[in-house]
């Protein structure tokens, strides 16, 4: 006998995986875990006669001769397989996109750094030439766009996107797909929402700005994670944790959602016996009060590996300057000369002010340009930026006040500047090597 299983709190990815492996491996029995998400139970509700599904207690683990793991590379994230653990006899065969923290000594594996693994499994059934209805195809679009957030997460590749093309191809279907991944966003979440609004707070961590909220939560709440993106969202800071006390502080649960590189919320989530990838994650986690989840968050975070790439890895140095004595007409000279849009304005080695093409608008006639000097038209309210921050930090403070250059200071010195331009070549990979 075989079976394929998955992680606690299944979601799409690993259900699509799950199914994927029935076709893969004709003949395996599919075991889900008892603790699935709130719009998986809807889906197999609606499903049931398509999707064949046994719980952990239906199956006879004795008569097991391999096993199948898919979306998870640790045995504490599986349901009632603690028996199969010490086996020896036992063939274990692993599929995954999270590549660390695995405890499985599987005999085989399929790894690989994707945004879901379905698209792993998607590349072995092109490989094979399986046939899949177009139920499959949908299912399995739907675990690969919510893993990836529709290929938008930062853990998107371009294989996620080819296995995305070939399940449109075997007619996967977009209008199911929508009314599957809209999250639901009634009273329940509103008020949880509310209440962590209530009590928020912008916590500064080495550069960045995280928030942690805690609430208490009772029965059954869905789509936390939509919560916790809008709570994001709002308070405006590069990640943000929810901490959820569930029946009276029996457990928690703890849900992570990260916009840059330098906050790893997977990572985080698996110190916490949980899981996820760099821009989202969960954990369930016993034992702990809400206070010392959130200092654990807290001190993982100040613990975590700094972005490869920072600011002084980016800015142009040294930097052309001006003083504030300058006259116009020598400033537009310079600014033709070095392909420059504008540059920074410094009095005695301190920043004065910026100085930008757009300002040559306020500009009337040429007389004017001769004789004006910078001061009369640079902006005095110079936005800064540090060497040790990070591009998308940089790309926040540049969209919010719509700017196209931050000057970096450090020890209130001028170091060097960054440019819209030069996020652009990071952001699009056109960085020299």
């Amino acid at each position: 006998m075989q079976i394929v299983t998955t992680h606690k709190n299944t979601d799409f990815d690993a259900l699509a995986s799950m199914v994927a492996a029935t076709i893969l491996y004709p003949d395996v029995v599919p075991v889900l875990p008892r603790s699935i998400n709130s719009n998986i139970k809807a889906f197999l509700s609606l499903h049931k006669d398509l999707f064949d599904m046994r719980s952990p207690e239906e199956v006879d683990l004795n008569q097991v001769r391999r096993l199948i793991v898919v979306d998870t590379n640790s045995w504490s994230r599986l349901d009632g397989m603690e028996v199969l653990r010490e086996r020896k006899d036992l063939e274990i065969h692993l599929w995954d996109h999270h590549m660390e923290g695995s405890d499985i000594d599987a005999n085989w594996r399929c790894e690989a750094a994707t945004g879901a693994t379905i698209t792993l499994m998607v590349r072995q059934m092109m490989k094979e030439n399986k046939v899949i209805t177009p139920i499959q195809a949908t299912l399995f679009l739907v675990g690969l766009y919510e893993d990836t957030g529709n290929l938008t997460f930062l853990s998107a590749t371009a294989e996620d996107a080819h296995a995305a093309a070939y399940l449109l191809e075997r007619k996967a279907d977009l209008k199911v797909l929508q009314s599957i991944l809209r999250p639901a966003y009634g009273e329940k979440q509103k008020n949880i929402l509310f209440s962590l609004l209530r009590d928020a707070d912008r916590i500064p961590i080495d550069g960045c700005h995280i928030g942690i909220a805690k609430a208490e939560i009772e029965g059954h709440v869905g789509n936390l994670a939509v919560v916790v993106q809008m709570y994001r969202e709002i308070l405006n800071v590069e990640a943000a944790f929810g901490i959820f006390s569930v029946n009276q502080g029996s457990k928690c649960i703890v849900i992570g959602r990260s916009e840059i590189e330098s906050i790893d919320v997977g990572d985080i989530m698996r110190h916490l016996g949980g899981g996820g990838h760099s821009v989202a994650g969960s954990a369930m986690i016993r034992g702990m009060t809400l206070d010392e989840v959130e200092a654990k968050i807290k001190d993982l975070v100040r613990n975590a590996p700094s972005s490869s790439i920072m600011i002084r890895d980016l800015m142009s140095h040294p930097v052309v300057t001006v003083s504030s004595e300058t006259f116009m007409a020598e400033v537009a000279s310079i600014l033709r000369r070095t392909g420059s849009t504008g540059m920074p304005v410094l009095d005695h080695g301190k920043l004065a002010g910026i100085i930008s093409r757009r300002d040559f608008r306020k500009v009337r006639n040429e007389a004017q340009l001769n004789r004006s000097p910078v001061k009369a038209f640079m902006s005095s309210h110079v936005l800064t930026i540090s060497p040790d921050k990070t591009p998308m930090q940089a790309v926040h403070i540049m969209v919010r006040h719509d700017i196209g250059r931050l000057p970096v200071v450090e020890n209130d010195e001028l170091v060097g500047i960054v440019t819209r331009s030069d996020l652009m070549l990071y952001f699009y990979n056109a960085l020299p090597d």
